[in-house]
């Protein structure tokens, strides 16, 4: 018998209740590929998009698998009640982190979702409508951490957090990160050393998606939810102990877009 191929994840309807096991298994055809470098992954999202794909619906897919993953993970950890604390930075990586917030609000899990950056609003299009998209919704708190001072406000009762989802930065970061997003990764640092999970979006903050190679400071995730295929980076060998477990979420990338 051929195996079903589920849904994608902003139409799957069974995604809220699934433990991580469960995410592995139903995902289990993508982790399944061969490998790719964040040039290719990168190339394959603007090829999904000039045939059609609209770049919003790709991310709404990635940031369901990751309210999905991070909902497991609250549970695999039972720290149920507390709020989930969504670290966002001003690109597509945050507007993943948005978009997980406004789904994970949608099961009814608080959320406290920052924009880490000096700007006022994200800098892409899609990033920024899923930001506005939060305001108002019931179970989320919005804040803006616009500099180093903001990020260590954040710290006090940092240990209430149930998780923390790192969806800082994607991927092409080298050297010294700089503020505010070196505050925040260093909040998340000391967060996971005190007990605090940790899931990253596409790539732990600081390590290259191709390379695997680390910035300075880097996250080290519980969790990393990555997109359509493996990454090298995440296979290499400090890559992989940065990563943690490593799920691989389909979001409606076209075979078509995804060759040459």
């Amino acid at each position: 018998m051929t195996p079903v191929t589920p849904p994608l994840p902003a139409d799957d309807g069974a995604l809220a209740t699934c433990s991580l096991d469960e995410l592995e298994v139903r995902w289990a055809e993508y982790a399944a590929r061969a490998p790719m470098t964040a040039e290719a992954m990168t190339g394959a999202d603007r090829k999904a998009q000039a045939l059609g794909v609209p770049g919003e619906q790709l991310m709404e897919h990635a940031g369901t698998a990751v309210a999905a993953a991070a909902r497991a993970l609250v549970a695999f950890n039972g720290r149920e009640g507390r709020p989930v604390l969504v670290l966002a930075g001003q690109g597509n990586n945050g507007g993943d982190g948005f978009v997980a917030a406004r789904r994970l609000a949608a099961w009814g899990v608080p959320v406290i979702a920052v924009l880490v950056s000096p700007s006022e609003r994200p800098r892409t299009k899609d990033a920024a409508k899923n930001w506005s998209r939060l305001e108002g919704l019931e179970h989320v708190q919005m804040i803006r951490a616009a500099a180093a001072r903001d990020v260590a406000v954040l710290a006090q009762g940092i240990d209430r957090a149930a998780i923390i989802v790192d969806a800082l930065l994607g991927t092409g970061v080298s050297g010294r990160l700089r503020e505010p997003i070196r505050s925040a990764v260093e909040l998340i640092q000391q967060a996971r050393a005190a007990g605090t999970p940790v899931l990253a979006v596409d790539t732990p903050t600081g390590v290259d998606l191709t390379s695997g190679d680390p910035a300075d400071p880097v996250v080290r995730a519980d969790l990393t939810v990555t997109f359509h295929r493996p990454k090298t980076g995440l296979q290499a060998r400090i890559g992989r102990a940065l990563a943690g477990r490593v799920l691989v979420a389909p979001i409606g990338i076209p075979p078509e877009a995804d060759r040459g």
